[in-house]
């Protein structure tokens, strides 16, 4: 099995996603998860431009990580400036990072119109950053920017970049499809016509601006390349970057190649949720193998057909990667996710049984009423273990209270007061929040967190309103969907009522019914 250098760039090229921004303790965890994970290079940022990733690097300077390598990210010297005199190499070296990777620029347009100077001077300014950092001992990976459009272009001076950094003593050279506006075919095409002329490892860099940008890295690594470049859950600019998971996922599946090891190929939904968690950007439910609704299956064929062979509707067995197999309940699937689920509680149902047939009904009823279980597979099963009497609630209400209140300055907020008990002990608690619905989680949380302080790991990711039946006016029925999450996972929880806090304070129970349930079965 050949082995895939897998290098992440989350935490530099990721930060460039619109809406994200990585404290440096943000990016320290991200850091240790990574570490853990067995990925071998973590690219930290770029010392040069921020005070930030200055301080990151000071705290890892003379440090070693367990399994990675961190990297330093930064451009080649400016035209006409000695290499010992530009600030930005000199940046890469006091931040102490073993291994540096430097751009540059392989596309001619870019030379003349974007940085303005001579083709000439390009190629010398690559070599000389490459060999001043090979003087002071650095491991340099050369980043070849735009290089597949510098090619189609111009490929001899494209070319000839990127040899002027092998022969200064890059160890690695990797092609960069900076725009995403590459074909796979033209990708592997363009390797497999120049690998020759290589006597390093090559790599590939890929942007999504097409979708295709893990396609573009297999036809790389297809083509010769041993290095891969992207990101966790395909944070980046624009649309993005190659995604890491779904990388990994199919080496190790589909290509019996090697990158972070088969014993940590399972970690890889607990990491993608673990980033998606500190990023505070929610991963997508059909994010392939390690999406909420990878392995799901709702229609009834299909669930009757993965009950006698998993082969019928998936490509792989779910905890490859760390991921399991559900089936959604809905009107499409029958009683089958009943028995399913009921089984996994150690209750064997019969299709035809008294039991099945008054759950399925209870079912019908609560779903005629507004609930909808197929979007909140937590609330469903609550529902079922209530039904089956195999469940204790963790705490009861004693009474709560909500209120708005929009000040003279403009100010709107809310407040939420709620006394609980646990094991007979009484909680008060009261707190402030934008809306009722996120003062009374808030409240609910701190009234609990004595008794169960996992609490504090989740928070909530979403929160919808349907009103059901709009004829009704004000008086109509509403639908609450929330969606939690915490380090490893997430879960949708519904609630219906007249009342919209009544609604919430149901699909709200539910999700922190749910979270402490989960965490009992890891006891």
């Amino acid at each position: 099995m050949s082995r895939i250098t897998i290098y992440d760039t989350t935490l530099r090229d990721g930060s460039q996603t619109e809406g994200i921004s990585f404290t440096v303790n943000d990016k320290i965890k991200i850091t240790e998860k990574l570490d853990k994970l067995g990925v071998h290079y973590i690219e930290g940022g770029w010392p040069g431009s921020n005070p930030k990733d200055k301080d990151y690097f000071k705290n890892y300077k003379g440090k070693k990580l367990k399994n990675a390598t961190i990297a330093a990210f930064g451009s080649t010297r400016r035209a006409k400036t000695k290499p010992e005199e530009d600030v930005n190499l000199k940046e890469l070296v006091s931040s102490g990072a073993s291994t540096v990777t430097i751009f540059g620029k392989s596309w001619d347009m870019h030379v003349t119109d974007v940085i303005k100077t001579s083709l000439e001077e390009n190629v010398r300014m690559i070599s000389d950053s490459v060999a001043f950092l090979k003087k002071k001992k650095r491991e340099v990976f050369y980043d070849a920017e735009h290089f597949f459009d510098g090619y189609k272009r111009n490929p001899q001076y494209a070319l000839s970049t990127v040899l002027a950094a092998q022969e200064a003593g890059a160890s690695c050279i990797i092609f960069c499809d900076t725009n995403g506006g590459t074909l796979p075919t033209e990708v592997k095409e363009i390797i497999l016509e120049i690998k020759d002329r290589f006597t390093v490892e090559l790599g590939i860099h890929t942007h999504n601006d097409l979708g295709l940008a893990v396609a573009n890295s297999l036809a790389a690594v297809e083509a010769g390349c041993t290095h891969i470049q992207g990101t966790f859950n395909g944070l980046g600019e624009r649309c993005g970057n190659a995604d890491l998971c779904t990388l990994m996922g199919i080496l190790q599946t589909k290509l019996n190649k090697k990158s972070i090891g088969e014993k940590n190929i399972p970690k890889l939904m607990e990491a993608s949720y673990f980033i998606s968690e500190i990023s505070n950007f929610k991963l997508p439910d059909n994010a392939p193998f390690v999406g909420h609704s990878a392995f799901a299956h709702k229609g009834g064929v299909h669930i009757d057909a993965m009950i006698k062979n998993p082969l019928a509707y998936e490509h792989i067995e779910p905890t490859l990667v760390g991921n399991h197999r559900r089936f959604v309940t809905s009107e499409l699937a029958g009683k089958m996710p009943i028995i399913l689920k009921a089984k996994k509680m150690n209750v064997d149902l019969d299709k035809k049984s008294p039991e099945a047939k008054k759950i399925l009904k209870n079912l019908q009823i609560k779903e005629h009423g507004g609930y909808q279980f197929e979007a909140a597979d937590a609330s469903f099963e609550l529902f079922l273990k209530r039904q089956l009497k195999k469940y204790k609630p963790f705490f009861k209400l004693e009474g709560f209270r909500t209120a708005s209140e929009k000040r003279f300055d403009g100010r709107v907020f809310a407040e939420a007061s709620i006394r609980v008990s646990v094991n007979g002990e009484s909680k008060f608690s009261a707190s402030e929040g934008d809306g009722p619905v996120d003062a009374l989680d808030k409240a609910l949380r701190g009234a609990l967190s004595k008794f169960y302080p996992t609490l504090e790991q989740m928070h909530l990711r979403d929160y919808k309103v349907r009103v059901l039946n709009s004829k009704e006016g004000a008086a109509a029925k509403v639908r609450v969907l929330i969606e939690s999450q915490d380090n490893t996972d997430s879960w949708t929880t519904v609630g219906v009522h007249e009342n919209i806090i009544e609604a919430s304070w149901e699909a709200l129970t539910d999700s922190i019914e749910y979270k402490l349930l989960k965490d009992q079965k890891k006891k």
